[in-house]
């Protein structure tokens, strides 16, 4: 039987969920040998090099990290053993390292089937919906959208199609009436990441089916629901023609980006505060362009 402290995974993610998964994953004895995100990016109006997150998190706790722009051959000749990285297991025919499990949250990458297939145990994905519904970029949203009494966390196996991998474990939550993005994502990171740590418990004490985690649910396709990523125009409503209980939901669901705006004279105004009441859409604060937030009046 494994410890905790014997498991030896690759963590893949880039922002907060990302990070915040890791430190619940730490406090249950899980950290990863590696870590792979994002590359530094330009951020603010100096354009200041600025670490992901996970980046962060990774040199707090000294933990070696991959940052590739793209999955190369030579990303993926690294990740399959490179005793160099760190102070892993390695096999003693080879001299190279060998990693049981790669775990996937928000990395923003599409992974190749070359490098899924790496790790002895396969490749673990945190998904923040109940699959096969709201496969994509945008689950969170899209369920607030589509106006769902219903969401969760699904563990997959991941395969080389969007989302598409057998369900592991899951978990489901309700989603409140006045529920925004942040506050389902608050809610669904904690229970996502405790839900992995009980699998990889399962994993660690060779509990059926653990490993080699080939079993699980498959997903049935005729459930299938896609979401894309978010655009900035997707906030853009028409006070005046368009579904009050729909321009809130996608209020709820486009914080804090990109927010809900409308057009008045020529100008941007974006609407701050708004809430649902008596069928009726009732905004509250704005910031009109070039100005600051005030109160809303027609």
């Amino acid at each position: 039987m494994q410890k905790p402290s014997d498991l030896k995974f690759v963590f893949f993610g880039t922002p907060d969920v990302a990070s915040e998964t890791l430190e619940i994953l730490k406090s249950h004895g899980y950290v990863p040998s590696l870590i792979v995100t994002s590359p530094d990016r330009p951020v603010g109006r100096h354009f200041t090099m600025t670490p992901s997150p996970t980046k962060i998190w990774a040199d707090e706790h000294n933990i070696p990290t991959l940052q590739p722009e793209k999955i190369t051959a030579e990303v993926i000749e690294q990740l399959s053993g490179n005793p160099l990285l760190a102070e892993e297991r390695v096999d003693t025919e080879g001299g190279r390292v060998r990693y049981d499990l790669f775990i996937v949250v928000a990395y923003g990458k599409i992974l190749p089937q070359q490098l899924i297939d790496i790790p002895t145990l396969g490749t673990l994905n945190i998904h923040y919906s109940l699959l096969p519904r709201w496969r994509g970029a945008s689950p969170v949203e899209a369920a607030i959208l589509a106006g769902d009494s219903e969401t969760g966390i699904t563990i997959q196996k991941m395969v080389f199609k969007l989302d598409a991998g057998p369900v592991i474990a899951e978990a489901r939550i309700p989603i409140e009436p006045d529920d925004t993005t942040p506050t389902l994502r608050g809610k669904l990171i904690p229970i996502g990441a405790n839900l992995l740590a009980e699998v990889l418990v399962k994993i660690s004490s060779n509990t059926p089916p653990y490993p080699p985690l080939k079993e699980g649910a498959p997903q049935d396709e005729r459930e299938m629901t896609h979401c894309g990523k978010t655009k900035k125009e997707d906030g853009l409503v028409d006070l005046e023609h368009d579904n009050p209980e729909i321009m809130y939901r996608k209020y709820r669901a486009y914080q804090p980006w990109p927010g809900l705006h409308f057009f008045k004279d020529g100008k941007r105004i974006k609407i701050t505060k708004a809430r649902f009441e008596n069928n009726k859409f009732i905004i509250e604060k704005v910031i009109r362009e070039g100005e600051k937030e005030s109160d809303y009046y027609n």
